[in-house]
């Protein structure tokens, strides 16, 4: 592999609801020899009742899943901080996305429906791709 595709909520929520517009993505992903992976954090927010487990097991089954590890979530903390005003719940998905991107195998891209967050946590060095 030689580098990462790392989705959000809306991309994995996205995958699960089927759409259509995720499959080129994911395509030409695959066709670069990048993985196509999320978040531990991602799953556990894209999950709700109406997400059939199964269908969940399937499309994680197709994707790389990266563990939240202590190291993960210190930095985290550290690009809250430095980005001064984000912080709390609402951006604390956010910032474990970006620093699981920050310590994947490049070159990364995250495919993102809040691109404005994750370029302030990520900086220039990771690509943000708006779904």
């Amino acid at each position: 592999m030689t580098g990462t595709l790392l989705l959000d909520c809306e991309g994995l929520s996205r995958l699960l609801r089927r759409d259509p517009s995720m499959d080129p993505r994911i395509l030409a992903a695959r066709k670069n020899d990048n993985r196509v992976a999320v978040s531990t954090m991602t799953i556990v927010e894209a999950s709700h009742r109406r997400v059939d487990p199964n269908h969940l097991s399937w499309v994680l089954s197709r994707l790389k899943v990266m563990p939240v590890t202590e190291e993960i979530a210190r930095h985290a903390t550290d690009l809250l901080q430095s980005a001064g005003d984000l912080h709390g719940h609402k951006y604390a998905i956010d910032a474990v996305v970006a620093a699981t991107a920050l310590r994947a195998e490049g070159p990364v891209g995250i495919l993102t429906s809040d691109p404005e967050d994750m370029a302030l946590l990520c900086g220039s060095r990771v690509k943000i791709v708006k779904i």
